[in-house]
């Protein structure tokens, strides 16, 4: 009933752009001490724990695990659903007819371009969320979105605040001309940066308090990038490619050109076909070289200054788990799917606990979008709107899941 009552999305944001996102209703949230929220980590030893977290391998970087990740969406070990299961158990409001539901998607790095936004100025609430962005960014980001240059607006620390904003414009105008879309959501998702867009849209931070922690990531992130020099690069796959044997050997020529702990490793599953590899530049070049070595079909290069999602990102974790202890989290009052597992954030202590962690663990997007489509054959499948800019994860849907694609649509902003 809770659900059903907070799933109702604002509707004009008040000109003062206070708690903007927060699906405004007290009703909404639980009392501080039912949410266990970010404002109950009252002392520093909370933070040390997550630092100290980030510092401890987990059990699924196991390479067993990681072998298995590469050619299958399911971990080593995992409970692989069978085709014919019945998901009803598991559903939020199992009489409901998947045709009448929706999922919403949101985008990441790489995805902004010069002239966003535009399509979303009619509405005088997303005119609101620019003003309050810009008055915490110390900036005007809604003339960088429509004017560039793109050499500024590409940078880390300016792109991901954008990308934030026009998604969560997206839904605005999702709002106004399909409200079903919105009132029938049973699911969010987010590739990177995106995770903070669907985590605000399902009432875990505030506007400002969102934009307030995409600022220190991005800060941190480019910070990071500037201590240890990194890349990105897209793999494409062939049935029978090594990929990790090639990881593996391109840290090895790393280690022979005296690069201390080098990095090269997934930092996002993409699809069947295709992984994105992060790490030294050195291994990159190296990957580059020996593609036939490994029957490595392609690679190419990203236009990023970092090697994020990957060890290379660790000394942005503190100053960004620091500002996370500092906000209030609510409980996400729909089901929102974590980059590091692809599982639902049960409670906001899962969100204070995970969030740190995305920074340098791999987002599995591939698995994620088996977890929210997984059906017996034969069902029907929810309407998907991609919010923000580009069609990026409506493409990628496609290649994982055919029959979810034929309902995915995209807002244009």
């Amino acid at each position: 009933m809770m659900l059903t009552t907070c799933r109702r999305w604002p509707g004009r944001l008040p000109r003062t752009c206070g708690a903007v996102y927060n699906l405004h209703s007290a009703r909404c949230r639980h009392s501080s001490t039912e949410a266990g929220n970010g404002s109950d980590f009252k002392d520093r030893s909370d933070v040390e724990r997550l630092l100290n977290d980030a510092t401890v391998p987990e059990e699924s970087t196991v390479i067993g695990d990681i072998e298995n990740w590469t050619t299958s969406p399911y971990p080593k070990g995992a409970y692989v659903p069978h085709k014919n299961q019945s998901q009803m158990q598991h559903a939020l409001r199992p009489k409901v007819d998947p045709k009448e539901t929706s999922i919403l998607m949101f985008p990441g790095q790489g995805t902004q371009y010069v002239g966003m936004g535009k399509n979303l100025l009619v509405f005088p609430q997303v005119v609101d969320m620019f003003n309050a962005a810009s008055a915490v960014l110390k900036y005007d980001l809604l003339k960088l979105c429509l004017e560039g240059p793109k050499s500024k607006l590409d940078f880390t620390i300016y792109s991901q605040p954008a990308i934030f904003v026009c998604s969560l414009g997206a839904v605005e105008k999702l709002k106004e001309e399909q409200p079903s879309a919105i009132e029938n959501c049973m699911a969010a998702a987010g590739y990177s940066i995106g995770e903070f867009a669907a985590l605000t849209f399902a009432g875990c931070f505030s506007f400002e308090h969102a934009v307030k922690l995409v600022k220190v990531r991005a800060e941190a992130m480019h910070y990071a990038s500037e201590i240890e020099p990194g890349g990105m690069a897209n793999i494409y796959l062939r049935p029978d490619s090594k990929l990790n044997y090639a990881l593996k050997m391109a840290r090895d020529w790393c280690l022979d050109k005296g690069i201390e702990k080098p990095v090269c490793a997934i930092s996002n599953y993409l699809n069947p076909d295709c992984k994105v590899v992060a790490g030294h530049l050195e291994a990159l070049k190296y990957l580059e070289l020996n593609l036939k070595q490994y029957n490595l079909r392609k690679m190419q290069r990203l236009n990023v200054s970092g090697a994020f999602h990957t060890d290379l990102m660790r000394p942005a974790v503190e100053p960004f788990a620091a500002a996370l202890k500092k906000v209030q989290i609510n409980e996400p009052i729909i089901a929102v799917h974590s980059n590091i597992d692809g599982k639902r954030y049960h409670n906001s202590y899962k969100v204070f606990h995970n969030l740190p962690k995305q920074i340098y663990r791999p987002v599995k997007w591939e698995q994620t979008l088996h977890i929210l489509y997984e059906r017996p054959v034969g069902s029907n499948f929810p309407d998907t709107f991609e919010c923000g800019p580009g069609s990026t994860l409506k493409s990628l849907l496609k290649t994982v899941n055919s029959k979810a694609h034929n309902s995915c649509y995209t807002v244009n902003i």
